[in-house]
């Protein structure tokens, strides 16, 4: 996987990704969306956020959130339909949040990179613990989601 590696982003962070990173915000009826506990080995661990990962060199966005989110959460993409994105430029480095929504809360299965896997009512995720970067993007995907 050429995408794995750590990448310094002109701000002076230290990011996953060498080509930049990229995560699925689905959301279902209700409105719930779809939240990963990550595993506490992992980078941000022990905090909620998006299934997603690395880009590889040659992957869209929308491409790694779709196979990070499969990979991470079994969840059935084939009946998600992206409806746009967000992304978060630090420079040299970005995280594309791909927006997208699906008919029904489908069965999830946590692997080893997940504490647990949870449709979470969307005026719940503030009061949750959240990874960094996906709480300093939530206001912005929050109005998203709304509109």
């Amino acid at each position: 996987m050429d995408g794995d590696g750590w990448r310094r982003c002109a701000l002076g962070h230290t990011h996953w990704g060498r080509h930049g990173a990229a995560g699925l915000l689905v959301v279902a009826p209700g409105p719930y969306v779809l939240l990963q506990h990550r595993a506490p080995w992992s980078h941000g661990g022990d905090t909620w956020g998006v299934p997603g990962g690395a880009r590889q060199r040659q992957e869209t966005a929308v491409q790694a959130a779709l196979r990070e989110t499969v990979e991470e959460t079994a969840l059935d993409v084939s009946r998600v339909r992206v409806t746009g994105d967000h992304v978060d430029d630090h420079g040299g480095w970005s995280y594309v949040t791909v927006l997208a929504e699906i008919d029904a809360a489908l069965p999830v299965v946590p692997e080893r990179e997940s504490v647990d896997l949870r449709w979470v009512p969307v005026g719940d995720v503030g009061a949750m613990r959240l990874h960094d970067g996906f709480a300093s993007s939530w206001p912005a995907l929050r109005l998203r989601l709304a509109g």
